[in-house]
């Protein structure tokens, strides 16, 4: 009999994306559906990247260079400098899409069985990729009490094995929305350095920080240049999500002609999406002091309408737009299943993420849901009612 991988057998589904065939079939019967689930900005991509694709003069569609086109990676060396981040464009690797990124970075680092030390609950696809590359993830639990913050360093030390490769975090993080502070990129730095382990940063929102001490990069923490290794993207930071166009920034030469050598297998990243993201860097500074005020009002607001619910606890997040709430219900993977396939408030409903798949800890955190503030302020009051009046008919059952 014909049959599968084990290890594609154990990727699990996206949290974020396995309900979407109830989302159609609740479509196909006429309700409106306010996607909470997935983090799809509703942000107009700047003009000017568009602007590019629509004036692109060429009369054939070439491969770029397996490490993107020079031209780009030139203009992201000007745009890290803007962050106090010095590079040169061979320490930059151009990749389709930040999860191209981190599935060559993680292949280039590891050996099957080996561990990745990672904050959960955590980016749910960190977890594919780690499987894909027979790699295992050893979970440090973050708790929503204390707002999910960064975990003791004598912790992740007694973690620390043999087998142990690296350790990964997201800065600002998915699905918490944490930002973890200088301090605590320093004392990450001490234990990589100490155990000689790579520090890999997913800093995909570096844009979307509501606090005033800013972000802090990886890149910019002196003495682990060989250690650091961090993934970027256009998707969030220009509302490009469709572009895939991301990248991998190191100064350890021997990780980039690695990963130069799984972006060769895959020839190039794709050329046009190039162009628009050479395009978006030119982006003017009052398109992100607009769009981080905008998403600053957006947080409020549905902290403010999720606090209304009798129940629910919420952590305000500090950086990018999302939250994990957890909710008065018995298990959320349940009650958003039930939300697309049963209930609607006059015609409309809400779709959620399940908490749970953004943990590698079985049958913990069973009634949290990732809520994304990607909506407009009235749309998310009304996600925000339609889920109170939910809860209650879920429980009434």
């Amino acid at each position: 009999m014909l049959r599968v991988s084990n290890k594609g057998r154990a990727i699990p589904e996206s949290p974020i994306r396995k309900l979407v065939p109830y989302a159609e079939a609740a479509k196909k019967r006429g309700i409106e559906i306010f996607h909470l689930n997935i983090g799809q900005p509703d942000i107009k991509t700047p003009k000017i990247a568009l602007d590019a694709v629509r004036n692109i003069d060429m009369e054939v569609l070439e491969y770029s260079t397996s490490n993107g086109s020079e031209q780009y990676r030139d203009k992201l060396v000007g745009y890290y400098q803007k962050h106090n981040i010095k590079l040169t464009n061979e320490q930059i690797l151009v990749t389709t899409g930040g999860s191209e990124a981190l599935y060559f970075t993680i292949a280039s680092i590891t050996d099957p069985q080996d561990e990745i030390i990672i904050p959960e609950p955590f980016y749910a696809n960190y977890t594919s990729f780690s499987i894909a590359a027979g790699v295992h993830v050893v979970p440090i639990n973050t708790s929503i009490d204390n707002g999910f913050a960064l975990p003791k360093i004598d912790e992740f030390e007694a973690l620390i094995t043999p087998r142990t490769r690296a350790i990964l975090i997201c800065n600002p993080g998915n699905p918490t929305g944490t930002l973890y502070s200088k301090e605590e990129i320093k004392q990450l730095k001490k234990l990589v350095v100490k155990y000689n382990l790579f520090l890999i940063a997913d800093e995909v929102y570096r844009e979307f920080v509501y606090t005033d001490d800013g972000h802090y990069s990886i890149m910019e923490e002196k003495g682990m240049d060989m250690n650091a290794i961090m993934i970027d993207s256009t998707s969030k930071r220009y509302s490009m999500c469709g572009a895939r166009v991301g990248c991998v920034v190191s100064r350890n030469p021997e990780l980039i002609s690695t990963v130069m050598k799984m972006a060769q297998s895959r020839l190039c990243p794709p050329t046009i999406a190039q162009i628009a993201a050479e395009a978006a860097i030119d982006t003017p500074q009052s398109y992100f002091d607009e769009v981080r005020e905008e998403y600053i009002g957006r947080r409020n607001i549905l902290i403010e309408e999720l606090s209304k619910i009798e129940g629910v606890q919420v952590v305000k997040p500090k950086g990018a737009f999302y939250c994990l709430v957890d909710l008065p219900v018995d298990n959320a993977d349940t009650f958003s299943k039930w939300l697309l396939e049963s209930y609607s408030n006059n015609g409309e409903t809400v779709m959620l993420a399940p908490g749970s798949g953004f943990y590698s800890t079985p049958n913990i955190a069973l009634s949290q849901v990732r809520i994304a503030y990607v909506l407009k302020k009235e749309k998310l009051i009304r996600a925000v009612a339609i889920l109170k009046d939910a809860i209650e008919k879920y429980n009434a059952q």
